[in-house]
C-alpha cells in the first residue's frame, strides 16, 4: 500500500537533477548574501525590540507605580523566575506528560523459511480490559509480520498478538499484557477540528530509543482526501479522508497518535510526503473515522463488506477501445476484466463498461469502490447500469461479503 515502507511516500530526484539544484543555490546564495546582512540587521533590532518589550513588562510587574503630586512611591516585589513561569504556563508540557505514557513501540518480525526480518512502529493504548491493554496502530505497521511485541517507555517489552487489521483504512489493533500499565489515550472528536489550531504527533522516529518524542505543528487542514495505493503495482485504486498537519511524521511515527492541545487523540499518524522541496505535508487517520473500524476489528477482526463480484480498469485509460463498440458518447466507465460470484450469477461479463451503480455514475474503480463499501452493505441489492458493446443493460444484483 504506498503508505511507504514504513510507508512513506519518497520520490528521489536524480543526481543530475540535484547538481543542477546545488549549482542553483550557491548562485543564490552569493546574489542575495548582501540582502541576507540586510535581513540580518532588521531581524537583530526587531528581536531587539521583543526583548525591551518583555523587559519592560517585567518591569512593571516588578515595580508598582502610584503618581501624585507628591513624589512618587515606589514599591518592589518579589521577582518570579521567567524559567520556571514558561515551564509551569506552556501547556504543551502538560500534553506531553499525558500522552506519553500511553505510546508505545511496535516491532514487527516477519518469519519465513530461511530468513526474517524486523520493523518499528508506534502504537497508542486505547483501552485496557482488567489485565489486557489494547493497542491502535498502522496496518502498515504490523502487516506481513509473525510475532510482535510492544516496547513501553520505560523500556519494558511485551509479546503482542494481533487481533485485526484492515488494509483500506491502514489501520490495526493489537493485545497484550497489561499488568502494571495504567495510561489510556483519551479519544477527542475530530469533526471538530479547524486549520491552525494546534496539533501535536508522538511517536517514536527511525526505532530511536524506546521513549516516545513530541513534534509541535498546527492543523493545515481539517479534511482532505488524498489517492493511495492499496497492491504493489503502484496504481492509485483508493482514496484516503485524512487530516493535514505540517506537525513532523518520519518513519517510525506511523501508529502514533495525533494529539488536540487537551491531550486528546483526533488521528492516527499515517504518512506523508517527502519530496525535494516539499517540508510540512503529513498526514493522519481521524479518530472519528477510526472507531467503527476499531469495533469491527475487536468484534470480527476485520472489516466486513459488501462484494459485487468485478475487477475493473477505467475505460478513459485506454486507447483503442473501439473495439468494445460502445456508443459515441460513452467516454468514461470501467471495463470488466474480470467477474465472479455475485456479479457472474446476475450475467455480468467480461468486457461489459459499467457505467452507474444505482443512480451513481461511475468513472472509475476508486468511484465503484467508494460506493460500495461507504453506501451499501453485505444483503443489500444493487443495480449496476452497463455497456454490452452499443447496447446498454442492466442486472440487479446481490452483495455477500468479502472475503
Amino acid at each position: 500500500m504506498s503508505f511507504f515502507e514504513d510507508d512513506f511516500y519518497s520520490t528521489k530526484p536524480s543526481k543530475e537533477r540535484q547538481q543542477r539544484q546545488w549549482k542553483q543555490k550557491d548562485k543564490r546564495t552569493a546574489r542575495l548574501s548582501a540582502a541576507d546582512q540586510k535581513l540580518l540587521v532588521m531581524l537583530t533590532a526587531g528581536i531587539g525590540g521583543v526583548i525591551g518589550l518583555v523587559l519592560l513588562i517585567w518591569l512593571v510587574g516588578l515595580i508598582n507605580v502610584h503618581p501624585s503630586n507628591e513624589a512618587q512611591a515606589v514599591t518592589a516585589v518579589v521577582p518570579v523566575s521567567l524559567e520556571s513561569t514558561l515551564l509551569t504556563d506552556n501547556p504543551f508540557v502538560g500534553v506531553a506528560d499525558k500522552i506519553k505514557p500511553a505510546v508505545v513501540s511496535v516491532i514487527t518480525t516477519a518469519k519465513g523459511e530461511g530468513e526474517s526480518g524486523s520493523s518499528a512502529g508506534s502504537g497508542v493504548i486505547f483501552q485496557k480490559n482488567g489485565s489486557r491493554i489494547l493497542v491502535l496502530t498502522n496496518n502498515h505497521v504490523v502487516d506481513g509480520g509473525t510475532d510482535f511485541e510492544i516496547i513501553t517507555g520505560q523500556g519494558e517489552h511485551r509479546k503482542a498478538s494481533l487481533i485485526g487489521k484492515d488494509l483500506i483504512t491502514d489501520l490495526a489493533v493489537l493485545e497484550a499484557d497489561g499488568d502494571g500499565m495504567k495510561a489510556v489515550a483519551e479519544f477527542g472528536d475530530s469533526d471538530s477540528l479547524r486549520a491552525g489550531e494546534f496539533a501535536i504527533a508522538v511517536g517514536i522516529p527511525l526505532g530511536l530509543g524506546y521513549t516516545p518524542t513530541v513534534t509541535l505543528g498546527m492543523i493545515s487542514l481539517p479534511s482532505r482526501t488524498i489517492p493511495v495505493s492499496l497492491g504493489r503495482e503502484g496504481d492509485y485504486d483508493w482514496e484516503m479522508d485524512v487530516i493535514q498537519t505540517d506537525a513532523a511524521i518520519n518513519q517510525g511515527n506511523s501508529g502514533g497518535p495525533l494529539v488536540n492541545i487537551e491531550g486528546k487523540v483526533v488521528g492516527i499518524n499515517s504518512m506523508k510526503i517527502s519530496d525535494t522541496g516539499v517540508e510540512g505535508l503529513g498526514f493522519a487517520i481521524p479518530i472519528n473515522s477510526v472507531k467503527p473500524i476499531i469495533e469491527s476489528l475487536i468484534t470480527n477482526h476485520k472489516v466486513k463488506r459488501p462484494l459485487l463480484g468485478v475487477s475493473t480498469l477505467e475505460l478513459q485509460s485506454f486507447k483503442g477501445t473501439d473495439v468494445l463498440k460502445l456508443p459515441e458518447d460513452v467516454k468514461t466507465g470501467v471495463i470488466v476484466f474480470d467477474v465472479s460470484g455475485p456479479a457472474k450469477e446476475a450475467g455480468i461479463k467480461a468486457e461489459d463498461v459499467i457505467v452507474k451503480l444505482d443512480d451513481q455514475d461511475i468513472p472509475t474503480t476508486i468511484a465503484l469502490r467508494k460506493y460500495l463499501y461507504n453506501e451499501k452493505k453485505i444483503g443489500d441489492k444493487i443495480k449496476v447500469v452497463f455497456y454490452r458493446g452499443s447496447k446498454k443493460m442492466d442486472a440487479v444484483v446481490t452483495l455477500v461479503e468479502a472475503q
